[in-house]
């Protein structure tokens, strides 16, 4: 074979063998197409079967879902019920200032403000001046028992006692006068007390002294007349028609001695006369003493305020200088912090002295343990408009000074309630509404507790709960319940050891999911 013989042989063998190479390679594509479309359909096919159900599928998932149960543990544990309730610190003594009556130099008027030299959040001592009226002074004496009357030369009593004691405390001695009896050195201490803070007394007796120099003037004209009749020119002359010049021609015997006065015969009545004289000077004497002991200064109920815990502070001041006076002047307030609460009816059942209380500061986010110290037998009112009562200590037996708490014609405030902390709240606690809660009732020591949903009562009035064992199963067990609060109850089994300390019982029932529903 020649050469060009082999050179086409070899050309047509290699198209031959790319031929069957292409073939090869378009049959591959296919099978491949092939293979991706039935993928792609078996994937559209899954969805199909997410996306599209049947109706009764459709029914089947979208009806109500079986019920099952809810459970709680028992719990052995003390159980306390509780009263919560909204109370406001207060300091344990307030008394308003409000001076009504105020007397001056030219008598009884309209009480006008004429000075104030305190305000808001000041410190209040004893003997202090707080207020000035019609040009009279108002200022604080330590005592418990409030002014109710005015105090004068010759008064006595438990309030005379107290203002003694306060006068002493502030240096002035009441010298040898009785306990409870204003006399001579309660007067100079008053009045040292009255010019130590620059002001001078009102009289006890507003006539300017017209008693007492009237009284003088009687014991120095008695004394006087007890001195004539008593005196040489006070003996009897003879008896009208004796003597050598009279009628009767009766002549005095000369050997008979001398008569007392000076050779004159006493007058008939002359001892009479004396005796006479003598009474009206006792009478006199004893007018002065008493005009003497009537005499001196006093203290009008306007001008004192007794604080029964000083030093006190300012809480308010509801005047100003120049207006008169309609209100409270000032509120003072003293001694520690209590918290006040009014009690409706419901509660007022509940909760007496002696009760377990936690006192709750939501600004300072604060707890302090306290006790109930006082529940109100009577219904409080708020103090309606205008001038308060002259004197009224109010539902605080602390209370005192001028004003108070006095109910008549305002809104029913319902039960007053006094809680006592403790330990002393701290002075920023003061005037904050903070939140109460009393605990009423408690078991006696541990007691098994479930939540008050998990017990009920049967058609034959037993009272049970429904225990489920660790397999499900339920069984009743009859209880006796005791002591509930915040949601949870005491109960005890009525045969001993069947019912337990973790065991689980019914409290109510909760949806569960079917199986269809994802």
């Amino acid at each position: 074979m020649s050469e060009a013989e082999r050179v086409a042989e070899h050309t047509g063998a290699s198209a031959t063998s790319e031929e069957d190479r292409g073939g090869v390679a378009r049959g591959r594509r296919v099978v491949l197409a092939v293979v991706g479309g039935a993928a792609l359909m078996a994937v559209g096919g899954l969805l199909a079967t997410t996306l599209v159900k049947s109706p009764a599928q459709v029914a089947a998932e979208t009806g109500p879902p079986a019920q099952g149960v809810l459970t709680a543990d028992v719990e052995r544990r003390a159980l306390a019920q509780t009263v919560v309730m909204r109370g406001t610190v207060v300091a344990d003594q307030s008394v308003t200032v409000s001076p009504q009556g105020v007397r001056s130099g030219e008598g009884v008027g309209t009480a006008l403000v004429t000075k104030l030299p305190l305000k808001a959040g000041d410190p209040v001592t004893a003997g202090r001046l707080i207020a000035e009226v019609s040009g009279r002074p108002v200022f604080t004496l330590h005592g418990a028992q409030p002014m109710y009357r005015d105090l004068r030369p010759g008064s006595t009593g438990d309030d005379v006692a107290q203002l003694q004691q306060a006068l002493r405390e502030l240096g002035h001695g009441t010298g040898g006068d009785a306990k409870g009896v204003f006399g001579a050195g309660t007067k100079a201490a008053l009045t040292a007390h009255y010019r130590a803070i620059g002001y001078e007394p009102l009289p006890a007796v507003a006539d300017g002294g017209a008693a007492l120099k009237a009284a003088r003037e009687a014991v120095r004209s008695a004394t006087w007349a007890v001195e004539d009749a008593s005196g040489p020119t006070g003996a009897a002359s003879p008896p009208e028609g004796t003597g050598s010049g009279g009628k009767g021609g009766a002549t005095p015997d000369p050997g008979a001695p001398p008569s007392p006065g000076a050779g004159v015969a006493p007058r008939a009545g002359a001892g009479r006369e004396l005796a006479r004289a003598r009474q009206t000077l006792g009478e006199a004497r004893a007018a002065l003493a008493a005009a003497e002991a009537a005499d001196g200064p006093m203290l009008p109920t306007a001008e004192a305020v007794f604080l029964s815990s000083l030093p006190a502070r300012v809480s308010s001041v509801g005047a100003r200088a120049g207006s008169p006076v309609s209100g409270p002047v000032l509120t003072l307030s003293g001694g520690e912090l209590v918290v006040e609460a009014y009690l409706k009816d419901d509660k007022r059942q509940l909760l007496r002295a002696g009760m377990t209380v936690v006192i709750s500061s939501e600004v300072s986010g604060t707890d302090a343990r306290g006790t109930v110290a006082a529940v109100a037998t009577e219904r409080s009112a708020a103090q309606p408009a205008g001038p308060p009562p002259q004197q009224d200590p109010g539902p605080n037996p602390k209370g005192g000074g001028n004003g108070g708490t006095g109910a008549g014609g305002g809104a029913d405030l319902g039960y007053r309630m006094v809680v006592r902390a403790d330990q002393p709240l701290p002075a920023g606690f003061a005037g904050q509404d903070v939140r109460l809660t009393v605990e009423s009732a408690a078991t006696d020591g541990e007691a098994l507790v479930v939540p008050v949903t998990a017990v009920s009562a049967g058609a034959d009035g037993r009272t049970v709960v429904t225990a489920v064992s660790v397999e499900g199963t339920q069984r009743r067990v009859e209880v006796r319940t005791g002591t509930s609060g915040d949601g949870f109850v005491a109960v005890t089994p009525a045969r001993a050891g069947a019912l337990a300390a973790g065991t689980k019982v019914v409290i109510g029932v909760a949806p569960r999911q079917t199986r269809g529903k994802k």
